[in-house]
């Protein structure tokens, strides 16, 4: 591998900066000089607005358009992400080069009050910033009130030791990534809540074809890949993005694939969930079936309405 240098465009926040250490340590690993590496602190929209929800300040992409056009600009060399905050379309001229080995895709439950959803009071306050955890609590408890709870992981455990929530949701694979998992209550199995598409995975986006593309493809890992892609279809094929609560996980074992998906109703109360299997090169070609299977179902306007 060439050991000209290459630069790692991030966001600022801990578990951001925790990410792109560990695509750097892939990278080194595989034989990249560790002096080799610099990383970038990029602030991006989706960091400064903090006042409302993603849905109502343009979406996902806030977190990561920044990012890429510093790529597209040549002032970066490759982006790190959250696969969860990736857009399903791309800007032209940019792709997924790698995905790193999946972290536990589990939704986690923080609260000073009680261990488990189930045991929260009637009326109780749960903070998320996600339109889909909040469908998914409103669907297992639709006598709790849910408030928009932004920020980092350490933003959020203040306003919830604060009191502006009785009890929040965060991914598991984040606390797990940052140590801190003793702050969990209880963890939240994936038959009661199906996770955002591409949680748990760490993505790397460079221009396409480029040099830093193929650098960084040796870091790939197939299964990780495979799964986040599948998933991705099931998204594209909805149309979805943040203003849509929309879920889905992908499972391989052996060479086959498992796919699970649902859309729900911001309020919890509909949920239309569809479910397959192929072989594990085939993940887009079902994502994209089960996804326009759903879509038949719901009725017209719907993701309008959504919105």
């Amino acid at each position: 591998m060439a050991q000209s240098g290459i630069k790692i465009g991030t966001r600022g926040s801990p578990l951001a900066l925790r990410q792109a250490r560990e695509v750097g340590d892939r990278l080194v690993a595989a034989g990249l000089d560790a002096g080799a590496i610099e990383i970038v602190v990029i602030k991006t929209s989706g960091d400064m607005i903090q006042d409302r929800a993603l849905r109502d300040a343009g979406g996902k992409e806030l977190f990561t358009k920044e990012i890429e056009q510093a790529i597209l600009d040549g002032r970066v060399d490759i982006g790190v992400h959250s696969a969860k905050d990736m857009a399903t379309e791309l800007p032209a001229g940019l792709e997924i080069s790698a995905f790193l080995p999946r972290e536990d895709v589990r939704d986690a439950f923080l609260s000073p009050h009680t261990d488990t959803l189930a045991g929260l009071e009637p009326g109780a306050r749960v903070g998320t910033a996600s339109l889909r955890r909040q469908s998914q609590v409103l669907a297992l408890r639709p006598d709790l009130k849910v408030v928009l709870f932004r920020g980092n992981v350490q933003t959020r455990m203040r306003k919830l030791k604060d009191g502006e929530a009785d009890a929040t949701l965060l991914a598991l694979a984040g606390l797990k990534r940052l140590g801190a998992e003793d702050m969990v209550s209880s963890v939240i199995e994936t038959s009661e809540m199906l996770p955002a598409v591409g949680q748990g995975a760490i993505c790397v986006e460079a221009r396409t074809g480029s040099e830093a593309a193929r650098r960084v493809a040796v870091i790939n890992d197939p299964d990780s890949a495979d799964c986040v892609v599948a998933e991705r279809a099931f998204l594209a094929a909805l149309d979805g993005s943040c203003r849509t609560p929309i879920a889905a996980l992908a499972t391989i074992s052996g060479d086959r694939l498992t796919l699970a998906g649902e859309v729900l109703s911001a309020d919890g109360t509909i949920r239309h969930r569809a479910d397959g299997d192929c072989a594990r090169g085939d993940g887009v070609v079902l994502g994209d079936r089960l996804g326009r299977e759903i879509r038949a179902k719901l009725p017209p306007g719907y993701f309008d309405e959504t919105q």
